[in-house]
């Protein structure tokens, strides 16, 4: 692997000893935390195991970005299945389900080809809920567990320790993990593999739709003549308040399109609820509000803004309305 110039990258092949694999109880003395996908949320995520003295073993696939971990002394490896043999716990991030499906099921250095009997795995991408099923009973054969655990409150909510976080997997295996995930947020057990992810669906759907309202909102407003932080202010302790217009509602007016989770993110999340059929193939949701938020987010996209944060969306409203927003944040 090449490294940047001028990017100090500390490495290590000197891998601590397993010592608590589930059902030993997790302390920060004994526990060796794996993680990989050090983007926005991740990075965030794991330097809070790091400040409550977890030992993490690290890997990205742009190590440049493992620098701030790195600096609170998480130790960097070549690939995901040295994670796996250093770690009783593997924690992923990622972006896409086919990352998840490469880098813990897959590749030749795949989670799964080196991890030890009784690790366990959480995996915080937002994915498939069948990519979750799958994950889960691969992690059985080998005598591991595997948790899906989405999250959603952003950028904030990691840096803070609020996430809501949505498990699916084993009831046991999820109250045994409490320690971690305590430290990052909410834990929320909600079913069986797969419905951690199918929770962040239905959670998603719920926030686009809720996006597109208070872009609406603003746009109107501001048509009308309104000051929009007065509006703002006037309306979000009524029926129109909500967690979504407390985190982006000043965000929006401020032009702040800083992505705590980015758009493009939003366009799969609310695609994989959109293609979602059951397993007998009869129960199928019918949504003509994701379908619209989905191209409107699409419309992001499309317009080289996929990198913005889902507050973005905005921008398009504005733009339907013939008003352009100049390099947003």
């Amino acid at each position: 692997m090449f490294d940047p110039p001028n990017t100090q990258i500390r490495r290590t092949s000197t891998f601590p000893t397993m010592k608590s694999p589930y059902p030993t109880p997790i302390t920060p003395s004994q526990t060796q935390i794996g993680w990989i996908g050090t983007g926005v949320m991740g990075a965030a995520m794991a330097s809070r195991l790091l400040s409550a003295g977890y030992s993490l073993t690290i890997y990205a696939r742009t190590p440049s970005k493992t620098l701030s971990l790195q600096s609170q002394g998480a130790c960097l490896v070549h690939s995901p299945s040295e994670v796996a043999k250093a770690s009783d716990v593997i924690f992923t991030m990622l972006g896409h389900p086919p990352d998840v499906r490469q880098i813990v099921l897959e590749n030749p250095d795949s989670i799964l080809s080196s991890i030890t009997p009784g690790s366990v795995i959480i995996d915080h991408t937002s994915s498939h809920p069948v990519l979750a099923k799958q994950i889960y009973d691969a992690a059985r054969e080998k005598d591991c567990w595997a948790v899906d655990a989405p999250v959603s409150g952003g950028d904030i909510g990691a840096r803070d320790g609020k996430l809501t976080i949505l498990a699916g997997g084993d009831k046991a295996v999820v109250k045994w993990l409490t320690p971690l995930l305590s430290l990052m947020g909410k834990p929320n057990y909600m079913g069986g593999a797969g419905c951690g992810q199918s929770c962040k669906i239905a959670n998603q759907i719920t926030v686009g739709g809720s996006l597109l309202g208070l872009s609406e909102g603003l746009v109107f407003a501001e048509a009308a003549g309104l000051d929009k932080a007065r509006w703002l202010e006037a309306v979000r302790g009524g029926a129109a308040g909500s967690m979504v217009m407390e985190i982006f509602g000043e965000r929006m007016i401020g032009k702040d399109f800083r992505p705590g989770g980015f758009a493009e993110y939003m366009v799969k999340d609310l695609g994989m609820g959109l293609d979602v059929v059951e397993e007998d193939g009869e129960k199928v949701a019918v949504l003509p509000g994701a379908g619209l938020s989905k191209q409107l987010f699409s419309g992001m996209v499309a317009n080289g803004d996929g990198k913005l944060g889902t507050q973005g969306l905005i921008t398009v409203i504005e733009r339907i309305n013939g008003k352009r927003t100049q390099n947003p944040v």
